[in-house]
């Protein structure tokens, strides 16, 4: 991901548009912070798939063995 300041998005709109366009994303910082991102059109993720793959989460962590503590994995240097 390329970060572009502010200014210099104003400046070059239309080839940040294009580059994003693409398949790049472009992060747009103000003051150093990123504030926004330009992103491909289409590449936006429903709500439904976001609620989705939380739930995929939620049912990989219940299925974590009970004999996995965080102690054994400290133990391995797996943290």
């Amino acid at each position: 991901m390329r970060r572009v300041g502010l200014f210099q998005a104003k400046q070059k709109l239309s080839e940040l548009v294009e580059r994003a366009s693409e398949g790049e994303r472009i992060g747009i910082t103000r003051r150093g912070k990123l504030a926004a991102f330009i992103v491909p059109a289409g590449s936006e993720v429903s709500l439904k798939e976001v609620f989705a793959n939380i739930e995929k989460i939620r049912k990989r962590v219940k299925r974590r063995p009970k004999s996995i503590t965080l102690k054994s994995l400290i133990e391995e240097g797996r943290t």
